[in-house]
């Protein structure tokens, strides 16, 4: 049996791309394909794929946290992460989340395949590149130690704060999380006084400099 595929990017000429030449390669079939984070979920949800092939900076959802709950509510689905993110940060998030394999936008295509193969086979994958990067990160970059968003805030917190940075309205995020508006402002509150930030634009400075989203969403 084929490995089942779907592939998670808010840009669709990479997804258009990389569902062409997968398609092509021996064993391997797209069954879906995922704007954002929360797409992502429903989707594999409903098509329990193999392989989730996953972007990490997404609206609406991110990767790390669409890894996250996948792993959580069906974790023999694999995911590996594709990504133009090189920092430990980033790539030490997106493997506590669950995911399998780490490979950059940008590499050979023949890397990606080799990914999903060994991720698909119960294995682990991480670029050599990225290794390179990630063990030089670990050992100068001081900030480290600190808590992360990910660590310090929350799931609620996150999701709330990513919609805040995203410019979604109080009433928009109550809807898209089934919440009410009084506990979106709760959240919203808390988030300030956690982080010690009083306004929305350092939020959402905070939000990208922490990989839950970016300037281009």
């Amino acid at each position: 049996m084929g490995i089942r595929i779907v592939l998670a990017d808010d840009h669709v000429v990479m997804r258009h791309g990389l569902s062409q030449v997968l398609q092509q390669e021996e064993g391997m079939e797209i069954v879906g394909q995922a704007s954002d984070g929360r797409s992502a979920i429903k989707l594999v949800k409903e098509l329990v794929p193999d392989v989730v092939v996953m972007d990490i900076t997404m609206p609406d959802l991110n990767g790390i946290e669409a890894t996250r709950e996948i792993r959580k509510e069906m974790p023999d689905v694999k995911v590996v992460a594709l990504s133009m993110h090189t920092t430990a940060k980033h790539i030490t998030e997106m493997f506590r989340a669950g995911a399998s394999g780490y490979v950059l936008k940008g590499c050979e295509f023949a890397e990606l395949v080799r990914a999903i193969r060994a991720v698909a086979d119960g294995k682990m994958y991480i670029s050599p590149t990225i290794s390179t990067t990630f063990v030089t990160d670990l050992l100068y970059t001081e900030d480290e130690t600190k808590p992360t968003a990910f660590s310090f805030l929350t799931q609620r917190e996150r999701e709330v704060l990513q919609l805040l940075s995203e410019g979604k309205t109080t009433k928009q995020i109550a809807i898209r999380l089934h919440i009410s508006h009084k506990t979106v402002e709760a959240h919203r509150l808390r988030l300030m006084n956690k982080l010690d930030i009083d306004n929305v634009a350092q939020l959402t400075k905070y939000a990208i400099r922490e990989g839950l989203t970016s300037e281009d969403v």
